[in-house]
């Protein structure tokens, strides 16, 4: 009977501990259910606010903050947003002479307007008709031509000021290296005077500088916009000269292509700005000179290399093209001269706005062979409110003959014109490092709002 009592206490104790054992396990379970529960709504809320703020993005991207239409003609939309617009107010004088809700658009479907006069229009877009989205300026222009011309041209820059492209050092008399302007003066700083006295040119900055006698030196340079007052001393180099350590710019050349002169013989070009190849800052120009040019050799493009248009730039008062006034990001502009007229006998096009760009074959105008001619190309992707006016549109060479000559888009090729349905829509501005068949290009309305 013990041996039984015995057996009947051990099948109750191991009947104990495996209870023990499977409330732990199901509580391990029940923890690891609750841990993976609230990471499957960690992931979920992740993803749908991804998918809410890129739905946004592509929303944001599709609707232009301006649209440019003509004075009297009607404009198809095809915005394909889940929206309505009403049209706030017109005109710059404030309060809305339109009532609320006269004029309001279904921007999920495509619209036509039309407008009358030059008055400016405001158009209040809300998501679903009523979640406040954007507003979107309507701006009515008159209608305009331009002469295509995608002719190479020669730029030389006179910066205004003398730009510090950085500082560096040298070896001094004691036989030590020297970097006195070393955290002074900043790369992008524009030097303005020396001791109080205008700065022309480097020539005359370094000069001073030299002529110091060792002497503390108050150079006055404009950094963002400010003047600043900084002294710097400088130490004499291994030869005796009196050097600061500082490297400086004041002038930019090179060549691009010019893409358009409009009815009263002014110019633009580029698509984009000429910045320094050392800061990559927008140089800030003085003056500037336009040149004839002759493309004297072409590196043609591949993948991981873009390749390059080598231009011979003669520096004589014969080959003046026209004087350059306004170098900005949407490219150089300035007026030209009568050989410059001459140099083209394309016809003026009308512009083309970028919500009429479709989607599909075009051309560009441009020089490779030593006179202008237009290549296709393929139009790829449109975007109408692009953070970066430069690429607003996206494209790709199909031209054999452009690819076997360049391999696709090349240094020296931006401003080349973009036509389109007999508009001109555009000019290149960049291309992909990865694959020279592809690039960019710019509105050719962002060129004419400089």
């Amino acid at each position: 009977m013990r041996w039984m009592e015995k057996d009947r206490d051990r099948v109750k104790e191991q009947a104990g501990s495996d209870a023990v054992i499977f409330l732990q396990n199901w509580r391990k379970r029940v923890r690891r259910l609750r841990i993976y529960r609230i990471a499957l709504c960690v992931a979920l809320s992740l993803c749908c606010a991804f998918l809410a703020g890129y739905g946004y993005f592509l929303m944001d991207s599709n609707i232009p903050s301006v649209i440019h239409m003509r004075a009297g003609e009607e404009q198809s939309l095809r915005l394909g947003v889940p929206a309505r617009g009403e049209i706030v107010s017109v005109g710059m004088q404030g309060e809305s002479n339109i009532p609320q809700n006269a004029v309001s658009i279904d921007l999920s479907e495509p619209v036509t307007l039309k407008t009358a006069g030059l008055q400016n229009y405001f158009m209040e877009v809300r998501l679903f008709g009523f979640l406040p989205f954007k507003q979107v300026g309507i701006e009515v222009v008159e209608d305009q031509e331009l002469i295509p011309v995608g002719v190479p041209v020669g730029i030389y820059m006179e910066a205004d000021g003398i730009l510090v492209v950085g500082t560096g050092e040298f070896q001094g008399q004691d036989g030590q290296k020297k970097s006195p302007a070393k955290n002074i003066l900043q790369s992008g700083d524009y030097v303005r005077k020396l001791n109080g006295e205008e700065m022309e040119d480097k020539e005359s900055f370094i000069r001073g500088i030299e002529e110091s006698g060792g002497k503390p030196e108050i150079v006055t340079v404009e950094r963002r916009g400010e003047l600043i007052d900084l002294k710097v001393q400088p130490v004499a180099d291994a030869n005796g000269v009196y050097k600061i350590g500082v490297w400086v710019r004041d002038s930019a050349q090179g060549v691009g292509t010019m893409t358009y002169i409009d009815s009263e013989g002014n110019f633009g070009a580029l698509g984009h700005g000429i910045n320094d190849v050392d800061t990559s800052d927008l140089m800030e120009m003085y003056d500037g000179t336009l040149y004839r040019t002759e493309i004297v050799s072409i590196r043609k493009g591949s993948a991981g290399d873009p390749g390059e248009m080598t231009g011979m730039i003669v520096y004589s008062d014969e080959n003046i093209l026209g004087d350059i006034s306004y170098n900005g990001k949407e490219g150089i502009f300035g007026s030209c001269n009568e050989k410059a007229l001459s140099m083209t006998a394309n016809e003026p096009l009308p512009i083309g706005f970028k919500q009429e760009i479709r989607k599909g074959d075009a051309q560009i105008l441009c020089t490779v062979d030593g006179e202008p001619r237009y290549y296709d190309v393929m139009i790829t992707a449109v975007h109408l409110d692009h953070d970066n006016i430069n690429r607003g549109i996206e494209l790709t060479v199909t031209d054999k003959e452009l690819l076997e000559r360049t391999g696709g888009i090349v240094q020296g090729m931006s401003g080349a014109p973009i036509i389109q349905d007999g508009k001109f829509i555009g000019a290149v501005t960049h291309v992909l490092v990865q694959d020279s068949t592809r690039g960019y290009g710019i509105f050719i309305e962002n060129m004419l709002e400089h």
